[in-house]
């Protein structure tokens, strides 16, 4: 089958954009050497959102459908043909076909991690090494279907680490992301400073409010300790603190 020939069969994935090397800024892999593969669409519309340029249908023209050979060809750019971690991103990544892009990546040697709020499963979870499940808390204006985030669960059938992520701006979630860790409680959590005021995407100086995320650092760790739940970790969104909201970093 010629490649034109395959790429008729292919579904093409809606790419936002495809960056790095970078490291990873949040959650269980910060610090890590990625490529990120961001996906354009979502199904949720967070009030806090800082992707909406992968959110946002008004962006809707700026996502591209690229097959996973056009795909992987930028990575492997990025990466001058060396394994790294692959990050696919969103939006949120689980409402694309990325099956196909995983099977390729592992027969090279790459690793696959996903971030997801949990709203949709797939089966190809399995097949990554890494995957974060990110319920939103009520700050987000957004409900969390518990079921459909334990459908995520059973669906990586505990071939990759998983791991929960929750973000805190105040009390009442905080108190969700207690609520998220009691339903699982074999998962590690890790908590994140609400990171409050996101600049339009189109923004060059992307700056944020870094007082306003170091106060609800200050106040998290204050929280955890105070109520000893030792088992919670916070940690910033590094990338945010060295970049601001800019894309592609």
């Amino acid at each position: 089958m010629t490649a034109p020939e395959a790429q008729l069969r292919e579904q093409p994935i809606r790419i936002s954009e495809i960056f790095g090397p970078t490291i990873q800024g949040e959650g269980p892999l910060i610090g890590l050497p990625t490529v990120f593969v961001r996906t354009g669409g979502c199904d949720y519309r967070c009030a806090w959102c800082d992707t909406l340029h992968a959110v946002d249908s008004a962006y809707r023209e700026d996502w591209k459908p690229l097959y996973v050979e056009q795909i992987w060809a930028q990575v492997e750019t990025l990466s001058g043909g060396k394994p790294i971690t692959v990050s696919l991103s969103g939006g949120n990544p689980a409402i694309q076909p990325l099956a196909a892009l995983i099977q390729k990546g592992k027969s090279k040697g790459y690793r696959f991690a996903l971030e997801t709020q949990g709203s949709l499963s797939k089966d190809w979870f399995a097949e990554l090494d890494h995957l974060v499940l990110s319920p939103k808390p009520p700050s987000s204006g957004m409900d969390t279907d518990w079921q459909a985030l334990e459908t995520c669960l059973k669906a990586a059938g505990g071939a990759p680490r998983v791991a929960l992520k929750v973000v805190v701006f105040d009390d009442a979630d905080y108190a969700f992301a207690r609520q998220a860790s009691a339903r699982f409680p074999t998962l590690p959590v890790y908590l994140q400073p609400g990171n409050h005021t996101p600049p339009p995407p189109d923004d060059d100086e992307a700056r944020v409010d870094l007082d306003g995320i170091m106060d609800r650092m200050l106040w998290l760790v204050d929280k955890v300790t105070s109520e000893r739940w030792f088992e919670a970790r916070v940690l910033p969104q590094l990338h945010v603190m060295l970049w601001g909201n800019r894309r592609g970093v």
